[in-house]
C-alpha cells in the first residue's frame, strides 16, 4: 500500500477511528471476538491519529497498522465489541439446496413456494465466503463490483471502491465479509446522495432481520446463523450512530431528531421502527446515555409536533409510535425522567401543551375545529343526523382513549419510579385546574373539557381492576389518605362541616405510613371527576341556558331590523346580527359535541360504578362498624362514626355524587342497577336526616333532587328508578319521609343570597317525592305515631307549610290580577308603539312569575291538603289555627268573591292556573279539618275575610260543574252553617266582654290574652300561643330582637287572673241581664 494518503482516505479513516474491529469469524464460525478486545496489540486493533491514517491489514501477521487508539470507542456504550477488520480463512461449505434465490427485499425466497420466506442456503457448490458475501450485499445492498448498479431483482446497489481498494491493496478476495462491513456501511451510507443514513440503515435493518429469523437452526447453518447475528448488531450500532452523531456520515446537525419521522411510519414499513429494533435500543439505552438522550428527545419532538393536532388530523401514528416505546420498562423509565414530563411552573392552561403527555390527551372532539366539522350547520341538522354523528364521535374518542389507557397501564407497570411519575402528573390536571369549578371560569386560564375528560376516564379505567360488584378491595381505601402527604391538595375546598381553621387542624395532624396505589387513584379519579366529567356537566347546563338567551337575543333583533332598513346603520346592524348567528351555531355545534362525548353508555356506566364506591365508602366512615353494606343498616346515624374524619371532607364528595347520578337519571336511567339504586337511598336518607354531618342546606338539597330524579316516570316506570324502592325499602319506610320533613324545615335557610327563591324550588322536589310515597298506608302509620311524640317538630313542619302556601297563593293571584289588567290595556288599538311595547314587556314579567308560583300554588295546596287529612291535631293548635283559617278564608274570598273577576285572563291553563280545580282543593282542607271546635271558631273570628255569602257561592259552583260529589257537597254545606253559629257566638261573646283594657291585649294580635307570658328580655306581656307562632318564624324577641326560646318565657300568673277575673265579672253581668229579660219578658 502507498505510504502517500490522501485526503479522501484521510477522511475515511478518521470516521473508521471511531469504531472499533468486528470479532473475527474463524474456522467453524467461532468469534474471537473475546480474545481481540482484550489484547492490546491485537491485529483487530484500529487507532486513531490526528496526521496519520490508519491502514487496513490483511496480512497474517497480526502485528497492528497504527498505535492503539487514544480516543474513546463510541461502540464501547453501544455494546459492540471490538472488530477484526483482518480477514481470517473461513472453511466450510454449506449444504446443497435446489431453487433458491434472493429475494428483491433482501431475503433468500425460494422459487417453488412464492410467498413464503424460506432460509438463506448456498448454490450447490457454494463456498460459505461466497454466501456471505451475496447475502451481505443483498442486505446492505453494496457492490464492490464497478459498473454494476442493481441486482438480478433490480434493486438498486452502491459501489464501495474504497472497501474494494483496501481488500485488493491487501491481496484478498474481492468479497463482502463481517470483517469489513462497518467500513462498507460507513462508505455508502458517507456517500448517499438522495437518502438519509437512516432511512438507508432502517432499510438494512429490516432485511437483515427477516434473514436471521428465518435461518434454520443446526450444525451446518451455525456460520451463517453467526454471520447474520453479527451483520444485525453492527447494522443497529451504526443505526444507532446515525440517530445519535450524524456527523459521523458528513451529515450536517439535523434541526430534529432523525428518529422522530422513522417513529411515525408503519413498523412494517423499510424506514419505520419496529418493536425488534425497539427491543435493541432498550437493551442499550440501559448503559448508554446518549442512547437514552436520543429516545427522549424522539418522543418530545412527537408530543410537540402532536400539540398543535386535532382529531381531524393524522395523530395516529404519533398515538402509535408512544404505544410502541411504553411497552419497553427501560424507554418507559427515561422517558418519564424527560424535563417536559412534570415541568416546574406549568400554567392551567399549558398542560396539555407544555407536557410530554398533554398533547395525547388533548385529542378530543371537542376541539373547536372538531366540533365543527362533525355538527357543521346545527340548526339545520335533524335529530338523526346529530344522533349518528354524535355516535361517529364517541366511537373515534373511545378507540383514542383505549390507546391512552393502554399507554398509562404501561408506564403504571414500568417501575415504581415510572408508576409514582404518572401519578404526580394525574395529580398535577386536578391541582392545577381547581379553577374550571368557578363561578365565572375563564377558558383560557384552564385545561379544555376534552382534555380533562379523557383524564378522567383514563381515571375511571384505572379503578377498574379493584372495583368489583362485591366490593371486596373497599377496605383498601384508606380513610387516613388525606391526612399521608396527599397528592391531591383540598385545603381550599369546602368542607362539609368543618371551617377552615378545623379543617386545617384536623389535617395538620400527620399519619404516618404510605399510601397505596388503591388509595392514590381512588382519590385522584375522585378529583378528576370534580375538575372533569362534573365540570362539563356543569358546563352543558350553563350552555344551554345560554342558548336559550342567544336565541331570544336574535329572534328579538331579527324582529327589529325593519326599523334599520333605509338607514346607515344597517350594514353594522347586519354585522352583529351575523355574530350573532354565529355564536349561536358554535354554542349548538359544541352542546352537541358535549353531549356526544357525555352520553355514552359505557363510561357512564363506569363513571357510576366509581361513584357507588364512593357512596359506601362515605358510608362506611359514619358507620359504627365500618362494614355496610356487609351489615345492613336499620336506623339512622346521628351521631356514630368517625364524624370527625367526614365532617372534614371536601364538600365536593357529596356534590359529585349529585351531580352524577342526576345527570344519569336524565339522560341514560337505563344503566342503573337495583344494588346502586339501593345504596343510593340509603346514602340520601341518612345525610339528609343526620344534619350534623353537612353543614350546607343548599348542598343537602342536591340528596332531595337525587330522589326527585329518581322517581321520575320512566318508559315502563311509572315511579321512575326509585319509585318502588321508597315504597319497600325497609330502610326507607322508616326514615323517608320524617328525613324529608325535617329537610323542608332546614332549608328555610341555604346559606346563599337566593336562599327565598331556592326554597320553594327545593320544596317542590320535596313535594314530588311525598306524593310518590303518600299511598303507602305504611308512611302516614308512621307519620301519625311520630305526630304525637314528636309535637314541637310538626309544629314547626306545618308552620312553614302555611307559609309558603299563603305566599305563593298571593303571589299567583295578584300575578294574574296584573295579567288581567295589562291584556285589556292591551285590547286598546289606540295606544302608542313605546307604551305597547313596555306594557308588553311588563306583560311577559307577570306571566313568567304567575306560572312559576302558580305551580308551586298547585303542589304546595296539594300536600296541605294530605298533611291536614292526616295530621288534624297538629293543625289545630293555638298557635296555628288561626294562620291557617285566615289564609282559607282569605284565597276563598279570591276565587268566588267580588275579586274573582280579576283573576279572569286569557289562556290560563298557559299559567297552569285552573280555578275548577284549586277551589276544590282548598275546600277539601276544610272539610279535613270539620270536626275540630277550634278550626271552626277561628273561622269564624277571622273578621277581615270570612263572609258566610263566599262559603254559598262555593256551594254553587260546586254543584253546578260537579266538582265533588253530592255528599261532599252537603258536608261542605253543613259546615258552612257551623260556621255561621259560631260566628255568631263570637260575636256575642265580644259585645259582652265590652271595652277590654288595653293590659288585658296582646301587643301584636290586639286580642283578649288567654295565657300570658313575660319575656325575659323585653320585660313584655303577650300571649303563649301568639309568641310560640312568632318564634317558628324568628327566634328573636319581636321587641328588642334578643335571641328567645319559649322555654325561656315567664308565665305571667298575675296578669293571668286578672284576665280571668275581667272574663268572670263580664259573664256574670251578662247572666244577670239575661235572667232579668227571662223575668221581665
Amino acid at each position: 500500500m502507498s505510504d502517500t494518503i490522501s485526503d479522501a482516505d484521510k477522511i475515511r479513516n478518521k470516521r473508521l477511528a471511531k469504531l472499533q474491529a468486528a470479532p473475527r469469524v474463524g474456522e467453524g464460525g467461532e468469534s474471537n471476538s473475546t480474545t481481540a478486545s482484550k489484547a492490546t496489540d491485537s491485529s483487530s486493533d484500529i487507532s486513531y491519529q490526528e496526521q496519520t491514517s490508519p491502514k487496513i491489514s490483511i496480512s497474517s501477521s497480526g502485528a497492528p497498522a497504527v498505535p492503539p487508539p487514544s480516543q474513546p470507542n463510541p461502540f464501547s456504550q453501544l455494546g459492540l465489541n471490538k472488530i477484526n477488520i483482518e480477514k481470517e480463512a473461513v472453511t466450510g461449505s454449506s449444504p446443497p439446496m435446489k431453487g433458491t434465490d434472493l429475494s428483491p427485499s433482501g431475503g433468500i425466497r425460494s422459487k417453488s413456494s412464492l410467498g413464503r420466506s424460506s432460509t438463506a442456503h448456498a448454490s450447490p457448490k457454494e463456498t460459505l465466503e461466497a454466501w456471505e458475501d451475496k447475502t451481505l450485499s443483498v442486505i446492505f445492498r453494496v457492490t464492490l463490483t464497478l459498473g454494476v448498479t442493481r441486482d438480478s431483482h433490480g434493486q438498486p446497489l452502491y459501489y464501495a471502491p474504497g472497501v474494494r481498494g483496501d481488500l485488493e491493496e491487501q491481496n484478498e478476495p474481492v468479497r463482502l465479509n463481517i470483517g469489513v462491513l462497518d467500513q462498507a456501511i460507513l462508505e455508502v451510507a458517507s456517500s448517499l446522495e438522495s437518502t438519509l443514513p437512516l432511512d438507508f440503515l432502517l432499510a438494512c435493518w429490516k432485511r437483515v432481520l427477516r434473514l436471521y429469523r428465518g435461518m434454520k437452526s443446526g450444525k451446518t447453518e451455525d456460520a451463517k446463523n453467526h454471520i447474520l447475528k453479527e451483520a444485525r448488531r453492527i447494522c443497529m450500532s451504526y443505526c444507532i450512530f446515525a440517530i445519535t452523531m450524524p456527523e459521523m456520515f458528513s451529515q450536517d446537525s439535523p434541526p430534529s431528531n432523525p428518529l422522530t419521522t422513522h417513529l411515525l411510519l408503519d413498523p412494517e414499513d423499510d424506514r419505520g421502527v419496529c418493536l425488534d429494533f425497539l427491543t435493541e435500543v432498550s437493551l442499550r439505552a440501559t448503559d448508554d446515555e446518549s442512547v437514552r438522550g436520543a429516545l427522549v428527545e424522539a418522543v418530545e419532538e412527537l408530543s410537540k409536533q402532536l400539540k398543535s393536532m386535532t382529531l381531524n388530523d393524522n395523530y395516529k401514528p404519533y398515538i402509535l409510535a408512544l404505544k410502541n416505546i411504553v411497552r419497553f420498562p427501560a424507554l418507559v423509565n427515561a422517558v418519564t425522567k424527560s424535563s417536559l414530563f412534570l415541568p416546574p411552573g406549568v400554567a392551567p392552561q399549558d398542560i396539555e401543551k407544555k407536557t410530554l403527555l398533554g398533547p395525547f390527551f388533548q385529542i378530543s372532539p371537542l376541539q373547536g375545529v372538531v366540533t365543527s366539522s362533525y355538527f357543521s350547520s346545527p340548526r339545520t341538522r335533524n335529530k338523526g343526523y346529530i344522533a349518528n354523528s354524535q355516535k361517529a364521535l364517541r366511537m373515534s374518542l373511545q378507540t383514542h382513549q383505549a390507546d391512552l389507557l393502554d399507554i398509562v397501564n404501561h408506564i403504571i407497570r414500568a417501575s415504581k419510579e415510572s408508576r409514582e411519575r404518572m401519578l404526580d402528573w394525574f395529580a398535577l390536571t386536578v391541582n392545577a385546574n381547581q379553577k374550571r369549578r368557578g363561578l365565572q371560569v375563564d377558558a383560557a386560564t384552564v385545561s379544555s373539557d376534552g382534555f380533562m375528560i379523557n383524564v378522567t376516564i383514563i381515571l375511571d379505567q384505572l379503578c377498574d381492576p379493584f372495583m368489583d360488584s362485591t366490593l371486596s378491595k373497599i377496605d383498601r381505601i384508606e380513610v387516613d389518605y388525606l391526612r399521608r402527604h396527599p397528592r391531591i391538595q383540598i385545603r381550599e375546598e369546602t368542607k362539609l362541616n368543618a371551617d377552615q381553621n378545623a379543617s386545617d387542624r384536623f389535617y395538620s395532624t400527620t399519619v404516618e405510613g404510605n399510601s397505596n396505589f388503591i388509595s392514590e387513584i381512588f382519590f385522584l379519579t375522585l378529583a378528576a371527576h370534580h375538575y372533569g366529567t362534573e365540570a362539563a356537566n356543569a358546563k352543558l347546563d350553563q350552555l344551554e341556558k345560554d342558548l336559550k338567551y342567544l336565541e331570544k337575543q336574535t329572534e328579538r333583533m331579527e324582529a327589529e331590523r325593519h326599523k334599520f332598513v333605509n338607514t346607515p346603520q344597517l350594514a353594522l346592524f347586519d354585522r352583529r346580527m351575523e355574530e350573532m348567528r354565529e355564536r349561536v351555531e358554535n354554542g349548538l355545534s359544541y352542546k352537541f359535541a358535549v353531549q356526544g362525548v357525555l352520553f355514552d353508555d359505557l363510561s357512564q356506566a363506569r363513571s357510576m360504578q366509581f361513584m357507588r364506591y364512593v357512596i359506601v365508602w362515605m358510608l362506611r366512615i359514619v358507620d359504627p362498624h365500618h362494614d355496610f353494606p356487609k351489615r345492613k343498616l336499620r336506623q339512622v346515624l346521628c351521631k356514630a362514626g368517625r364524624a370527625k374524619v367526614f365532617r372534614c371532607l371536601p364538600e365536593y364528595y357529596l356534590e359529585d355524587i349529585v351531580s352524577n347520578f342526576k345527570f344519569i337519571f336524565k339522560y341514560l336511567p337505563h344503566v342503573i342497577t337495583s344494588t346502586q339504586s339501593d345504596e343510593l337511598v340509603v346514602f340520601c336518607i341518612t345525610f339528609l336526616r343526620g344534619s350534623e354531618y353537612i353543614k350546607n342546606p343548599y348542598l343537602k338539597s342536591g340528596l332531595v333532587s337525587l330522589l326527585f330524579y329518581g322517581i321520575w316516570p320512566q318508559y315502563g316506570r311509572t315511579k321512575g328508578i326509585l319509585g318502588d324502592l321508597l315504597n319497600s325499602l325497609p330502610f326507607a319506610t322508616d326514615n323517608l319521609l320524617h328525613s324529608l320533613m325535617k329537610f323542608y324545615i332546614e332549608v328555610e335557610n341555604t346559606g346563599t343570597h337566593t336562599q327565598f327563591f331556592d326554597k320553594f324550588n327545593i320544596r317542590y322536589e320535596i313535594f314530588q317525592v311525598i306524593k310518590c310515597i303518600w299511598t303507602n298506608p305504611i308512611y302516614r302509620e308512621h307519620l301519625s305515631q311520630e305526630s304525637e311524640v314528636n309535637v314541637e317538630f310538626f309544629v314547626r313542619f306545618v308552620n312553614l307549610l302555611l307559609n309558603d302556601v299563603t305566599f305563593v297563593l298571593d303571589e299567583s293571584l295578584n300575578a294574574l290580577t296584573k295579567i288581567h289588567g295589562l291584556q285589556k290595556e292591551l285590547e286598546n288599538p289606540l295606544i302608542d308603539t313605546n307604551s305597547r311595547n313596555d306594557k308588553e314587556e311588563a306583560l311577559a314579567t307577570q306571566e313568567r312569575t304567575a306560572t312559576s308560583y302558580m305551580q308551586l300554588t298547585n303542589e304546595t295546596v296539594a300536600m296541605l291538603k294530605l298533611f291536614t287529612d292526616a295530621l288534624a291535631d297538629a293543625f289545630t293548635m293555638p298557635e296555628i289555627v288561626q294562620r291557617l283559617a285566615d289564609m282559607l278564608d282569605y284565597n276563598v274570598d279570591a276565587l268566588v268573591g267580588p275579586r274573582c273577576s280579576n283573576l279572569k285572563v286569557d289562556k290560563k291553563e298557559k299559567y297552569n292556573f285552573n280555578p275548577r280545580t284549586l277551589l276544590p282543593e282548598i275546600i277539601d282542607v276544610y272539610l279535613n279539618l270539620k270536626d275540630k271546635t277550634s278550626f271552626t271558631e277561628a273561622v269564624a273570628r277571622d273578621g277581615r275575610s270570612y263572609k258566610p255569602e263566599n262559603f254559598e257561592k262555593a256551594t254553587a259552583l260546586m254543584r253546578r260543574h260537579e266538582l265533588r260529589s253530592p255528599e261532599e257537597i252537603a258536608a261542605w254545606r253543613a259546615l258552612g252553617e257551623r260556621f255561621k253559629l259560631a260566628k255568631t257566638a263570637d260575636d256575642q261573646a265580644e259585645e259582652d266582654l265590652g271595652e277590654i283594657p288595653d293590659e288585658f291585649l296582646d301587643p301584636l294580635m290586639c286580642t283578649l290574652m288567654e295565657d300570658p307570658v313575660i319575656l325575659p328580655a323585653s320585660k313584655v306581656s303577650i300571649d303563649r300561643s301568639t309568641i310560640r307562632s312568632h318564634l317558628l318564624s324568628d327566634p328573636n324577641d319581636p321587641f328588642n330582637r334578643a335571641p328567645l326560646k319559649i322555654e325561656d318565657v315567664i308565665p305571667d300568673l298575675e296578669l293571668k287572673a286578672k284576665i280571668q277575673a275581667f272574663k268572670a265579672e263580664k259573664k256574670g253581668k251578662r247572666v244577670v241581664e239575661d235572667t232579668m229579660d227571662t223575668t221581665s219578658g
